[in-house]
């Protein structure tokens, strides 16, 4: 199974390179497969590469559906 997180882009460090804000961590990922990314976009993160892009208001109904998925583990 594979999973993709949506996160949000903080600063771009070159033109396929960002770091990202996933949940409060921070990590550098690749943006050469969405190119015309920026900070402020969301992308969708798998396996340290943004595999493409989506709206806030998307980005934040699957981070609110993981954490009510969180809180039902526990």
């Amino acid at each position: 199974m594979c999973l993709a997180l949506p996160a949000r882009i903080v600063k771009l460090i070159d033109a396929e390179t960002a770091i990202v804000d996933l949940g409060g961590v921070r990590k550098q990922i690749s943006i050469a497969l969405v190119p015309d990314a920026q900070p402020g976009d969301y992308v969708i993160v798998h396996v340290g590469h943004a595999i493409g892009t989506l709206d806030e208001a998307e980005a934040q109904a699957t981070l609110a559906l993981f954490a009510e998925l969180a809180r039902s583990e526990v």
